[in-house]
């Protein structure tokens, strides 16, 4: 492909050098640039791009793209607005489009991504579109499953991806996309039908500084890329009416809004709904009249979820018996109230909730459905938002039995002083704390725990349960291993469950 083509969707471009050459491919690695590749001189978090100029020309680059002052020898300079948006828009053409022919769902949010990306998913294979899925877990279709380093890979990567799950048959494409990516362009070439997007609460401050900033990155997917287009000209926007950040979404979309809520204003709102431990009953009023279904997902999350992908299946036109399908044929999704099955008499749940709004609702699930106690499990990762740890230690102890207080990924933090951040939330509720040998004999009173060692945790965790119990290990939910220092260890919540079990 010429590099005339490839700057052809991009504006504020001017090349000094010769642009009628042919383009192998598209790198912003200067180690993987082979011969006649484009050279993307992107500023980063701790490294410029420009100081890695020379080394890709010498790999073969033929032509670099920098938004910056960058001293270039031996190739083509282009210079442009933003490097990372021409990066995306640049990708797509490269790889021709993927997204352009298929129905294609973006979902973003702070919480409930992952569980409507699969719910999504069965709704478009129930209507004839079996999709690809790019999110959290992994990026498949069909027999490949390639794991996911990021919920949503840089723009290259995503739309090489794209473009491979699309060629091996996929119908559709149904996607997280996360505030980073946003804030980043990673998805500025994706072509949308549909934006979904769940809810907003603390997260990731780390990154975006702020909630208007962090709202911001999701704003964009509603105003920059639901923006009318040649290839999709009829966009819509599927927005949850119960948050106010969804309102306020609904106010500066560019494309038309259908809302949803779990109360009566929305397009879809509940009529009727039950909530039991063997999951969700619920009739829905719709655009197109009465919508009736049952789940085996758990809670009044859940049913956000679920009203997200009937949303996403109303405003791609699928019809009602495809939808119903979707929802009725979901089992369980990876780490989401995953349940760790046991002859003990316990129920013991996998989840990933590892933010306070998330945790709150899990537990607020959880509450609605115990017999016995609940126990429940957390910690909270290193050299992440440190104003979430109190918030999410305050709520595991409101609502527990016994909070167990423990390491996530500690990451390069001192994972003492992570939990001495955790606890500052709990003690003020004035609860007993309990040194771990104290609760050789149970649990005498509510109360807490602090234990370092999350293998121990899990292990005291089971051992003190008694049928009826609910135990909740929360914050990793799919994920197997664990970050100490800058290594990566095995460490899956539910292998550590199932051992301890079967020691029990």
């Amino acid at each position: 492909m010429k590099l005339t083509q490839l700057l052809s969707c991009v504006e504020g471009v001017r090349v000094t050098g010769n642009s009628d050459i042919e383009i192998g491919g598209l790198y912003y690695d200067s180690r993987q640039v082979g011969p006649g590749g484009i050279f993307f001189a992107l500023q980063g978090v701790k490294t410029d791009g420009c100081q890695f100029v020379e080394a890709a020309v010498k790999g073969g680059a033929v032509a670099i793209v920098a938004d910056r002052p960058c001293a270039v020898a031996g190739a083509t300079l282009v210079e442009v607005p933003d490097a990372r948006r021409a990066m995306s828009l640049m990708a797509a053409v490269f790889y021709g489009l993927p997204t352009a022919g298929v129905p294609t769902v973006g979902i973003t949010g702070t919480n409930g991504k992952t569980t409507t990306t699969y719910l999504v998913e069965g709704i478009l294979a129930a209507a004839g579109y079996p999709p690809a899925v790019l999110g959290t877990i992994s990026y498949r279709f069909g027999d490949v499953s390639i794991p996911a380093p990021n919920t949503t890979p840089e723009s290259v990567d995503l739309q090489q991806t794209l473009r491979q799950l699309v060629d091996e048959g996929a119908k559709g494409v149904v996607m997280e996309v996360s505030s980073h990516s946003l804030e980043q362009r990673r998805a500025d070439g994706c072509l949308f039908d549909v934006a979904v997007f769940s809810n907003l609460t603390r997260d990731h401050l780390d990154y975006h500084v702020d909630m208007e900033s962090y709202f911001g990155s999701k704003l964009r997917l509603f105003t920059d890329l639901l923006t009318p287009d040649g290839e999709k000209p009829k966009r819509c926007a599927v927005v949850n009416l119960d948050d106010p950040y969804g309102r306020r979404i609904k106010e500066e979309s560019a494309a038309p809004v259908l809302g949803y809520s779990a109360g009566q204003e929305g397009d879809i709102a509940v009529q009727d709904v039950q909530f039991t431990v063997h999951g969700i009953c619920c009739q829905l009023k719709t655009p197109r009249g009465s919508l009736k279904f049952s789940s085996d997902l758990l809670g009044r999350f859940n049913l956000y979820n679920i009203l997200s992908a009937v949303g996403a299946g109303i405003a791609l036109d699928l019809p009602d018996s495809a939808i119903v399908a979707g929802i009725e044929g979901h089992k369980k999704v990876p780490g989401r109230l995953e349940r760790v099955e046991n002859d003990k008499g316990l129920t013991v749940l996998v989840d990933y909730a590892h933010t306070g709004d998330a945790l709150e609702n899990v537990l607020a699930t959880v509450a609605e459905l115990k017999a016995g106690r609940i126990i429940t499990l957390f910690g909270c990762g290193g050299d992440r938002d440190k104003g979430k740890r109190p918030v999410m230690g305050e709520i595991a102890a409101r609502y527990s039995d016994l909070a167990i207080v423990t390491s996530d990924n500690p990451r390069t933090e001192d994972p003492f002083a992570i939990l001495e951040d955790v606890k500052a939330g709990i003690l003020p509720l004035g609860l007993r704390e309990y040194r771990p040998e104290e609760l050789a004999g149970g649990i005498a009173e509510k109360g807490f725990v602090t234990i370092e060692s999350r293998h121990d945790a899990i292990e005291l965790a089971i051992r003190i349960a008694k049928a009826g119990d609910i135990v909740l290990l929360a914050g990793k939910g799919h994920e197997d291993y664990q970050i100490v220092g800058t290594v990566k260890h095995h460490f899956d919540d539910r292998e550590e469950a199932a051992k301890a079990l079967a020691n029990k």
